[in-house]
């Protein structure tokens, strides 16, 4: 795949300060002027300000100037204006009004390697002695930017965009509601869903393993419980450990780890999930603000209030 995954976001938010906070907490690097760095991807997310909370900008890794050319060629065909470089080529995603650049970056490289996990099961004795995760006192610090998910009010036109013109490739979908995109191995990278109005749900940050998963999000309730939305639990679309959180401007940020991979197109068929199996295989329920984030039909107003 000439794409290997996201390279940054950039997030329009109304309160700055307060955001720029959290995401300190969070475990990204905080660079100065609202830009943090994650443990291996670089600088990987930036806030700015923004009337109400948005996906502001998208970056999104390829190999070389010739994926680059290629993209550009797509992009053209659907009709969509661009700017191109040569080693980068930028739109406006034409329904939720977010830039994407494609630009050619280095592959995100996890160094120094980490070690699996070892971990007991029955009949089964990986490690001998106290659980080694007990001795980790550092913050938890992400590795990558993972996965943006947003809504859009026309799926299928911000899906196209995507597939058509970028080059992204579908993993799954959610019956009608949304579909998993992905452009590197990992299961997705960009999720859109069918929604009321334009906007920004999460972003989702990898970690090492489900004990990261678990100490980030202890480390972040203590004493701030307003911030937990949904977890510990276990995707199906994606596999993947989860534990979302919920930034000051109304964004959730997910821990996450053991995401599906997929090495080879011909190896994995997309699958129509429907109902709630798309989102979870175990853990909690999500609940009704994961679905309907509180602040969507004040979203609406301002879209609306916006068009005039």
């Amino acid at each position: 795949m000439a794409l290997h995954g996201l390279g940054k976001v950039t997030i329009g938010v109304p309160n700055v300060d307060d955001t720029i906070a959290y995401y300190s907490d969070f475990g990204l690097e905080h660079r100065g002027g609202g830009v943090f760095a994650t443990r291996n991807g670089g600088e990987q997310l930036a806030i700015v300000h923004a009337p109400t909370r948005r996906l502001v900008e998208l970056t999104v890794a390829a190999d070389d100037a010739d994926d680059i050319t290629a993209i550009t060629a797509r992009l053209t065909r659907l009709g969509v204006a661009i700017r191109h470089d040569g080693t980068s080529v930028s739109a406006v995603e034409p329904i939720t009004g977010t830039l994407v650049h494609v630009a050619v970056r280095p592959r995100i490289v996890i160094e120094p390697a980490v070690s699996p996990t070892p971990y007991n099961g029955p009949g089964r004795i990986d490690r001998w002695g106290r659980a080694p995760f007990l001795t980790r006192t550092d913050p938890v610090r992400p590795r990558k930017l993972g996965h943006a998910v947003i809504g859009s009010t026309d799926l299928e036109t911000t899906m196209k965009f995507f597939t058509d013109g970028l080059g992204f490739k579908v993993s799954d979908y959610m019956g009608d509601k949304a579909a998993f995109l992905r452009c590197s191995v990992e299961h997705h990278n960009v999720l859109v869903m069918a929604a009321p109005v334009n906007f920004m749900h999460h972003t989702s940050w990898q970690v090492d393993d489900i004990d990261e998963v678990g100490r980030g999000a202890h480390t972040m309730l203590d004493g701030n419980p307003e911030r937990h939305i949904w977890g510990l639990g276990r995707h199906y679309a994606g596999a993947n450990f989860f534990w979302y959180l919920k930034d000051p401007a109304g964004n959730f940020s997910e821990y996450y780890s053991d995401m599906d991979t997929v090495p080879e197109d011909e190896l994995w068929s997309p699958e129509v999930l429907h109902g709630l199996q798309g989102l979870y295989a175990w853990g909690p329920p999500p609940p009704p603000s994961f679905l309907e984030p509180d602040d969507l039909a004040a979203l609406m107003t301002g879209a609306h209030s916006a068009r005039g």
